[in-house]
């Protein structure tokens, strides 16, 4: 039920998240969703892509600083309160959201939640219990 996303520490400079994507694309990877989140000096860029080895492989040949981390991609109805579903239940339990990000299902009238937790193993617990669809991380990696 885990999905494994690979995160790019990047110099806050012009040009080095085009030079990641360029190095992607010239090795035939799909980014499927990513996060850049940034500070004065340098950036986080966390990446769902179609293939993690030959992304992590390339990028570090390049020499980037790559790191994998498990996630969990939740499907969310596309309604008011959508999110809310997801959230409560694991706020109730005590589970914390580190950090998410979203894209569009193009599959479904719904949105593909990225999730971080604290406590990933209690996390899909709870979904499972409140009957919350967490998606494979190889359906995620071929939407």
């Amino acid at each position: 039920m885990r999905a494994e996303q690979i995160s790019i520490f990047l110099e806050n400079k012009a040009g080095r998240l085009a030079e990641v994507t360029a190095i992607l694309r010239d090795a035939n990877v799909n980014i499927r969703a990513l996060s850049l989140a940034d500070t004065t000096d340098f950036g986080i860029l966390r990446l769902i892509v179609n293939d993690n080895q030959k992304a992590e492989d390339i990028l570090k040949k390049e020499g980037f600083t790559v790191g994998k981390t498990n996630v969990i991609a939740v499907e969310v109805d596309d309604n008011p309160g959508g999110l809310n579903r997801v959230l409560d239940p694991l706020t109730s339990e005590g589970v914390n959201v580190e950090y998410m990000y979203a894209f569009a299902n193009p599959n479904r009238k719904s949105a593909i939640m990225i999730f971080r937790f604290d406590n990933i193993d209690k996390a899909i617990e709870i979904l499972a219990k409140n009957k919350i669809a967490v998606i494979k991380g190889e359906d995620v990696y071929n939407l």
